[in-house]
């Protein structure tokens, strides 16, 4: 790995507006105090956009706290190829993080055609920016780093989850258009030396997070008495992993340009390195929970018992996550372990100041 001083350097972050994108964005601006971030995200209706509007507010705030990086957001869509481009030629990102895509499992059954354009169309738009960030001797992209997925473990069934393990068969397009990300960051970083890092995320959450998430949805039911569902009647497991855990993987990640890995073997591939610069991580809490206990962790932070409506499993949804994060250890010395005790609490406190609950 080479290490790379994030001071002075124009990061581009996709999906700014987003729960990981925002916190991403206040990390970069607190601590590492690069010369610019351009954040871009459409705003799109999946979830309220009063959430990534005030999102939006707190970056502006924050920018004006440290006015030692410039902070420029444009309201776009990754899947625009021609405002791509130009943003590339205009700012010269050294450093790009795309965390835009069409998310939700569940999402992805009903409304297909969100996921093309944005996973895949939208991150190809990235690749070949990068690819000719370097045309008539620019300094070019020295580091992508893409979000990837839990999902892409699809029907596995030996926990913890492994990067080594094969993830060949994703049960939901959700979980298709990751893996495919994973594939074509590996495809241009074979072909034009990309430095490409993919980061499999393991179900977030926290304060400011999504309000399509499980966490919100129940927190919202549970306080005007209404009944919740619970899935697989509760019996799902995962990896629950907290939003600052999340953003110091990515930032640990993000200094470390990956290398071609000497030790790779065709005979017997590892599919988390390459030969080419690339890199696959989990980023999760390396610890599995049950969903009917995360909803008892949640009534005690709430002081107020939920209505559980026991349902089966819903299509494209798996039994159990867990992440297996030795090599990210290994390479960043970093290991997810917030509680969920303190992680749920920490939303409820900010549920109920941002509602007035």
């Amino acid at each position: 790995m080479h290490e790379l001083n994030l001071k002075g350097t124009t990061i581009l972050v996709t999906g700014a507006a987003g729960f990981i994108g925002a916190n991403l964005v206040m990390r970069l601006l607190k601590g590492k105090k690069p010369e610019r971030i351009i954040g871009i995200d459409n705003l799109n209706d999946y979830y309220d956009v009063r959430i990534k509007e005030w999102r939006l507010k707190q970056i502006e705030k924050l920018s004006k706290e440290y006015p030692e990086t410039e902070w420029i957001f444009k309201k776009g869509d990754i899947a625009d190829r021609p405002m791509i481009q130009e943003l590339f030629e205009a700012y010269e990102p050294q450093i790009v993080v795309n965390l835009a895509a069409q998310a939700g499992v569940r999402y992805s059954i009903t409304n297909p055609d969100a996921y093309i354009s944005s996973n895949m169309i939208g991150f190809y738009n990235l690749l070949e920016a990068c690819r000719h960030s370097y045309d008539d001797g620019k300094q070019g992209v020295a580091h992508l780093i893409y979000a990837s997925s839990s999902s892409v473990y699809g029907g596995n069934e030996k926990v913890p989850f492994s990067t080594e393990d094969p993830v060949d068969h994703p049960v939901s397009l959700y979980a298709a258009t990751k893996k495919s990300n994973e594939l074509m960051a590996h495809a241009y970083s074979n072909l034009y030396h990309i430095p490409a890092t993919g980061l499999r995320f393991f179900t977030v959450y926290g304060p400011w997070g999504r309000p399509d998430m499980a966490l919100y949805l129940f927190t919202k039911a549970i306080l005007a008495g209404e009944p919740i569902k619970v899935f697989n009647e509760g019996k799902m497991r995962r990896d629950f992993t907290y939003i600052d855990d999340i953003i110091e993987g990515v930032m640990r990640v993000m200094a470390r340009i990956p290398q071609p890995d000497p030790a790779w073997d065709s005979a017997k591939p590892n599919p988390s390195t390459s030969t080419a610069p690339w890199r696959i991580y989990n980023i999760g809490n390396n610890n599995t929970v049950e969903l009917g206990t995360f909803i008892s962790t949640l009534e005690d932070a709430l002081g107020k018992k939920a209505i559980r409506n026991l349902m089966p499993m819903q299509p494209g949804d798996v039994e159990a996550t867990w992440a297996g994060v030795s090599d990210l250890i290994a390479d960043t010395g970093f290991r997810p372990q917030t509680s969920v005790e303190y992680g749920v609490g920490q939303f409820v406190k900010w549920y109920k100041e941002y509602y007035g609950a």
